[in-house]
């Protein structure tokens, strides 16, 4: 029986693809730990882990906040890092050192996962819900002007939390190496090997295990009208004006229309709500695109994935620099649309495009193929379990 801790962020995209993994190592007879925070408390019970709260010493800010520091706000981001590491290092070290694990899986931008493991010596392997990110793919993110103008002017903040590491015994260079991938890391990457940009550059330590799909019922559909899926995420999705161009894009038409609209939306801003509309604040979206043609997607990594997985093609509306990777690299493999735009008109455009042209589909379907044989969640507790037997 091998002893294993997990470190997330207070994000979804980052902990559920790791929750079936999770799942897939306790139902082996293996233990697991997890630090995470109260609002998943329910899900890594469910998945048999031990939950270990950390809310305590995360800086305080809503998760919209912490999606614009991730995405947009480097700075804000590297602060976060820093701040959240050293405020837990005392609880975690006293926790880890009675826990005595195997190895520590620790997302990839949850960083203090893996301080804690260099500097304790325990094993470590990065967990990367988006793509592997080094100095060639670097190369694909086109951040926007007011990105990089809050890059610029953080420099000076990045720096002094840099130091504050090292005072505190972090030996961190600069701020790329606390989020960089390496080929030197074990490291499993929730995507596949196919739909990776430049994945010829990275070594073999990477293990591409595609999207980790927990067990689902699909939710049926009509057989004489195509379904289109619509969401916005988790995050970011408080856009009633978007929602209201997809009524009068897709009212009059013969689809049946799925809108996850958010848990904070207040479904009171879309009235009128089509009669071949269903909206609501959430969805179990697996089940949803088990059975859909077309996803009109924010484009974050776990709906691509859950997409292309189920061979489903997107109408891609990305909103940060992050997410436009993503839907670029849908768009050059053929998958799916990038918006030019949100009018009605441009939207009803978009999903005809891909409902007429075949090879949106055929493309889908093709990396759906490479995701599936990927092994998944599977894969990823063999590639944890045979890192943890090579250490011990």
């Amino acid at each position: 029986m091998k002893k294993i801790v997990f470190f997330s962020l207070p994000a979804h995209g980052h902990t559920n693809p790791t929750l079936p993994v999770v799942a897939e190592l306790t139902k082996r007879g293996h233990q697991v730990w997890y630090f995470s925070f109260d609002e998943f408390r329910e899900k890594i019970e469910g998945a048999g882990a031990t939950f270990i709260g950390c809310d305590r010493f995360l800086p305080k800010f809503t998760e919209q906040e912490l999606e614009k520091k991730v995405g947009r706000d480097f700075a804000a981001l590297i602060e976060m890092v820093a701040d959240t590491t050293i405020a837990l290092e005392p609880y975690a070290s006293e926790k880890l050192a009675d826990i005595q694990p195997d190895c520590i899986v620790s997302d990839s931008i949850a960083a203090w996962g893996k301080l804690f493991a260099k500097k304790l010596g325990i094993p470590y392997i990065c967990s990367t819900t988006t793509f592997a990110f080094n100095e060639y793919t670097a190369k694909s993110i086109r951040p926007g002007a007011a990105e990089i103008w809050l890059l610029l002017r953080g420099m000076r903040r990045i720096r002094k939390k840099i130091k504050q590491l090292n005072d505190h015994g972090f030996p961190v260079k600069n701020f790329i190496a606390l989020i960089q991938n390496d080929n030197e890391t074990d490291t499993i990457v929730y995507t596949s090997k196919e739909f990776q940009p430049m994945s010829d550059t990275f070594s073999k330590r990477y293990a591409f295990v595609g999207a980790s799909i927990p067990e689902h019922i699909p939710q049926p559909k009509s057989e004489q009208r195509k379904r289109i899926y619509i969401s916005l995420g988790t995050i970011l999705n408080r856009n009633p004006a978007f929602y209201r161009n997809c009524f009068q894009a897709f009212a009059h038409e013969d689809y049946e229309v799925v809108l996850s609209a958010g848990e904070k939306t207040d479904l009171s801003l879309l009235p009128d709500i089509p009669d071949n509309f269903t909206v609501q604040q959430t969805v179990d979206q697996i089940a949803v695109l088990h059975n859909t043609d077309v996803f009109l997607t924010h484009c974050g990594m776990n709906s691509v994935s859950e997409s292309l997985y189920f061979g489903v093609p997107m109408v891609l509306f990305p909103q940060h620099s992050e997410q436009k990777m993503i839907a670029n690299r849908v768009a050059e493999l053929g998958a799916g649309v990038l918006l030019k735009g949100t009018t009605p008109k441009e939207l009803e455009t978009a999903v005809a495009q891909i409902l007429s042209h075949p090879s949106y589909q055929h493309q889908a379907q093709q990396l759906s193929a490479s995701f599936q044989f990927a092994g998944g969640a599977t894969e990823a507790a063999r590639v944890i379990l045979a890192i943890c037997r090579e250490n011990s």
